[in-house]
């Protein structure tokens, strides 16, 4: 893939006239990581930010005693590391590759100076951040107030909203990084499935989920208790 096709498909970049798309493709360029490479690790100087174009990037902390936290999954067209770009100083977490991808690079010094002649872009880019807080006060939010059942739940109609509200969720990610994800263990997230199987408010094939029963399963996500269904 050519950059300039890339940038078509970057919606940040959707309101972008052709003139200005081949402009930006002219100082951003197209990475490929195998699947376990860094593409940069917590503390290094933000140089820039990228757009996912195929394969799965995990965003995580890790503590001091090595414990890993995922904070986000970013698949195709999504963009990630902005923040650090604009704050002007080191990325506060590291990222790596969970599967063989390619993202689009764009530079921070060089996209700076574009902004400063394209308002537009600006505009989108401050519209992509906005949500970025909402999901991670969510995120903050479940991993410290709910309990599983809550946090998958809402995990679940999160990826519903990504999908413009479909009935079928396919999961991109493994078992083992959905719950790193959620701050539980495999196991827990298993044992969930199967009771939200069991009481019919989804159905799993294979990586696909199927909402079944929607208002159901936001009132899991919202009290993290089976109410009507035990």
């Amino acid at each position: 893939m050519r950059v300039r096709e890339a940038i078509e498909l970057v919606p940040i970049f959707a309101a972008l006239d052709s003139t200005s798309k081949e402009e930006l493709s002219e100082f951003c360029s197209i990475k490929h990581y195998e699947k376990g490479d860094a593409l940069f690790h917590e503390g290094e100087k933000a140089n820039g930010f990228f757009a996912v174009l195929s394969g799965l990037v995990k965003i995580f902390k890790t503590s001091w005693d090595g414990k890993e936290q995922i904070l986000h999954v970013f698949g195709p067209y999504e963009i990630f590391a902005e923040v650090p770009v604009f704050h002007g100083k080191t990325y506060p977490a590291s990222a790596e590759a969970i599967a063989n991808t390619d993202v689009l690079f764009v530079p921070k010094d060089s996209f700076i100076n574009f902004l400063r002649r394209h308002g537009d872009a600006a505009i989108q880019l401050l519209a992509i951040l906005s949500e970025r807080l909402r999901v991670f006060t969510r995120l903050i939010e479940d991993l410290s107030l709910k309990e599983v059942p809550a946090r998958l739940a809402s995990y679940i109609l999160y990826r519903s909203t990504q999908e413009k509200g479909a009935n079928v969720v396919k999961l991109d990610i493994p078992k083992n990084l959905l719950a790193g994800l959620l701050g539980t263990t495999p196991e827990s997230i298993s044992r969930v499935f199967a009771k939200m199987k069991q009481t019919e408010c989804i159905d799993i094939s294979g990586r696909e989920i199927t909402i079944k029963d929607r208002k159901f399963l936001e009132r899991l996500a919202l009290e993290g208790r089976w109410t009507e269904k035990d």
